[in-house]
């Protein structure tokens, strides 16, 4: 068994094997730091450029002018990502500011693509408790600062350009759509007016408005023909009168005797008698019901004025059966006035024929009313609910209308850059700093590695400790170490030797990390 794997090693051995392995602790660190520190300088630089887009929010309050755009934001956000960072502008943007040259001959396009996508990132900004989208950042990393900010500004203006497109054509989109949906409505409500309209022209004087009107027109229909029937029955009567007084008038022809005519005219004043009597009763009855200036009543009044100077005359006179003298006889008035009662029977007679049909229509159209109610009050429905519909279309059409207006005069929401694409100074990648400890870091791990190997491979005794564990007997004598003058020489430069060598490690170390600790 080996000294080294029996002997429990304290902090004077660790101690004194770092001293006796310094130069193997020290040198490999050094070495590996060098490699790892100088490789780090050969690695290009990125430097990221950084700004702040602000979602602004509608200038115009939403209780006066109710947004299209409703969806949101980060919705939005989301899908305005995807459409700029797609591959056609991508492309455009590599070959405006002539990125990844070194890239392009051994790169396909859909690389380089890929390549800028993992350049640029954006990070959303949120509000406190509510959580919601406020602002978001946008970074882009390049080589060069200069082009860094140029396509971060790019960058900004698409994203600024692609909001206002898409709130546009979104609202604008709104709009149309509502304008077709009005122009239909519109259509249909013109369709139901004129179906209404049709209705009630077909149908007129039936309608339930009507009503009332048609009650009022058959009462007074129904009255003209209960005056137009009385009015008949009393022509007929005066038929009938003077039909008999003309046959008392021609009965005298064949008497031959003077006193014979005196007697017949005598009776037929007193058939008058009887007549005027009769009329002024239906006189009387007439005035109870209407007007002195009712038209029955006036005609009444001068049927009997000429019924009494007709008996007045026929009192006084003889009936004369001839007119040689030019004069009219009462005979001839009598046929007169038959003629006129004929005509007037007639003419009474159509008048209540005509009544009667129009008594008829107007019943029909009572009757028929409550039908053409539920006709009207179907096609009234259809109506209101079409104009309800177009009016509610209108309404919506013209508020988006506004939303659009006020999405093309850009006071909607919008983008605003708060922070612009800033000009990185530092770069961002590689990390000299961390390249400088970790490069330190491994050094001195494969230094230790490597002195950890070496001791335990060393079997050398290194002192009197070492040599009584090993053989276990009692020393009898110590002979000291003779050193040449050579040696002494050299051991008294050596000291000064080292300290330099590991000052000159120590400070290349640390004026390198500070170095890149302050100046990036």
């Amino acid at each position: 068994m080996t000294r080294q794997s029996t002997k429990e090693l304290g902090l004077s051995d660790i101690w004194a094997v770092a001293v006796r392995r310094r130069w193997w602790l020290l040198v490999p660190a050094f070495l590996v730091w060098t490699v790892v520190f100088g490789v780090s300088w050969f690695v290009p630089s990125e430097y990221k450029s950084e700004t702040v887009i602000l979602v602004e929010q509608q200038k115009v309050p939403e209780q006066y002018v109710v947004p299209n755009v409703s969806s949101d934001m980060q919705q939005r956000l989301q899908s305005m990502t995807q459409q700029i960072l797609s591959r056609t502008r991508l492309l455009k943007i590599i070959e405006d500011f002539k990125l990844y040259p070194s890239l392009r001959g051994r790169k396909a396009p859909d690389e380089l693509v890929d390549r800028m996508r993992e350049d640029i990132s954006i990070e959303l900004v949120r509000a406190g408790n509510r959580n919601d989208l406020t602002a978001f950042k946008i970074y882009y990393s390049a080589s060069n600062p200069l082009v860094a900010q140029q396509v971060t500004n790019q960058l900004t203006t698409l994203f600024i350009d692609e909001n206002l497109r898409a709130r546009e054509q979104q609202s604008q989109g709104t709009t149309d759509f509502l304008e077709r949906q009005v122009d239909s409505a519109r259509q249909n409500l013109e369709q139901q007016e004129a179906r209404l309209r049709d209705f009630k022209l077909r149908y007129l004087g039936q309608l339930p408005a009507q009503l009332q009107p048609n009650v009022q027109i058959l009462s007074g229909l129904q009255g003209q023909l209960v005056a137009a029937t009385g009015a008949r029955d009393r022509a007929v009567q005066q038929n009938t009168y003077l039909t008999s007084l003309i046959s008392q008038y021609k009965s005298t022809t064949s008497s031959k005797d003077g006193k014979d005519a005196d007697l017949s005219g005598i009776g037929a004043a007193a058939s008058a008698d009887q007549q005027l009597e009769t009329l002024r009763v239906q006189l009387a009855e007439l005035q109870s019901r209407y007007t002195n200036q009712h038209p029955d009543v006036l005609k009444l009044q001068q049927q009997i004025s000429e019924t009494e100077r007709l008996r007045e005359k026929m009192a006084t006179e003889p009936p004369k059966f001839s007119a040689s003298d030019g004069k009219i006889t009462p005979l001839a008035q009598l046929n007169s006035q038959l003629k006129a009662n004929q005509l007037e029977i007639q003419s009474t007679d159509k008048e209540i024929k005509l009544l009667q049909g129009h008594i008829a229509e107007y019943q029909g159209r009572l009757n028929i009313t409550p039908l053409r109610e539920q006709q009207i009050s179907d096609l009234s429905r259809d109506y209101e609910q079409s104009k309800a519909n177009y009016e509610s279309l209108l309404a919506k059409k013209m508020q988006s209308s506004l939303a659009t207006s006020l999405e093309k005069r850009q006071q909607g929401e919008q983008f605003r850059i708060i922070d612009p694409p800033s000009l990185p100074i530092k770069p961002t990648s590689p990390n000299r700093l961390l390249w400088s400890l970790g490069g330190l870091v491994v050094g001195l791990g494969l230094a230790f590695c490597a002195t950890a190997v070496l001791e335990v491979l060393d079997d050398r005794l290194r002192g009197e400790q070492d040599l009584l564990e090993t053989l276990r007997l009692p020393i009898i004598a110590e002979i000291p170490r003779l050193e040449t003058s050579a040696e002494a020489a050299s051991k008294r430069f050596r000291p000064l030797l080292e300290t330099t060598a590991i000052a000159t490690m120590v400070t290349v170390i640390s004026a390198s990390t500070l170095f890149v600790y302050f100046q990036g």
